[in-house]
């Protein structure tokens, strides 16, 4: 199949999405977090950092809709400003694993052999650990920063999605595209990028569609651990960390982000399942 026909089936999966209830909600979440991340400095009612002593902790009011946390901080501001850090780490940690994962997967089912066993063995000796026990082993040898957090994802995620790129290679380099390509000449390189990549498309868009969940979610995990990025950078899981020893008197200072976290994960697992729905009727 030509790139221009993988292209124009891959929009056309996108426009089908709306045909999908699921898919459509998750698209909506997930659109509406990008949008606050984008405009954040527009629409945040405060700066995040900014202590508003006079209102130390205070519930939701018309000044603080979301209310303050034990610094007089305002939430909504925190949350808003913090959306930006999930999206700045997020999208490039999984593209970057997914460079390293795709390319070692190509490898080890296309040429198979030695390629294979050794890609292999690497890839079950790092699947072999509890993923956040491996997060917090990286971010602790490394220290807690943006940097730190893109390589520990990339460390962590590109086993599995070599795992998932060299089954689909070992059953796509039998079909007879892959065939015509070899016949016409071709390198290896050329039908693994160009002849094999592009048609293992649709299980890819769903599992990173899943994968900035999961990342999400580790994010969070390591800022409430305290292994997130550092203070005063807003951070929800950090948020949620702050302020968990008063969760049982003011509530509202970690629900709040720990909601937001909720709603995007939730948002990209419909997205993924929309995506999901799209493959099975082609």
């Amino acid at each position: 199949m030509s790139n221009d026909g993988v292209f124009a089936l891959t929009w056309n999966r996108i426009r089908l999405l709306k045909e999908s209830p699921v898919g459509m909600v998750g698209a909506f979440l997930v659109l509406f977090w990008i949008f606050v991340a984008i405009l954040a400095p527009w629409l945040a009612p405060y700066d995040p950092n900014a202590n508003d002593m006079e209102a130390l902790m205070s519930p939701p009011t018309v000044a603080h809709w979301l209310g303050t946390d034990n610094s007089g901080r305002d939430i909504l501001s925190r949350i808003m400003w913090g959306s930006r850090t999930v999206f700045k780490v997020a999208p490039f940690a999984v593209f970057c694993a997914y460079v390293i994962g795709c390319l070692l997967g190509l490898m080890a089912g296309y040429y198979r052999g030695w390629v294979d066993s050794l890609v292999n063995r690497v890839a079950d000796v790092l699947l072999s650990f509890p993923a956040i026990v491996l997060y917090i082993i990286v971010i602790m040898r490394l220290g807690a920063s943006a940097t730190n957090i893109v390589f520990a994802v990339i460390f962590i995620s590109s086993p599995q999605i070599i795992r998932i790129v060299r089954g689909m290679t070992l059953e796509l380099r039998e079909r007879e595209y892959v065939a015509a390509a070899k016949m016409r000449g071709e390198s290896a390189l050329y039908i693994m990028l160009v002849e094999i990549l592009p048609n293992a498309r649709g299980p890819l868009i769903v599992d990173a569609c899943l994968r900035m969940g999961y990342t999400t979610i580790a994010i969070g995990v390591l800022g409430f651990l305290g292994l997130g990025l550092p203070p005063p950078d807003p951070d929800w899981g950090g948020m949620v960390k702050e302020t968990y020893a008063m969760m049982s008197v003011f509530p509202h200072m970690s629900l709040f982000p720990a909601i937001a976290i909720s709603s995007l994960v939730v948002g990209l697992s419909l997205l993924a399942d929309g995506m999901r729905e799209i493959s099975l009727r082609d």
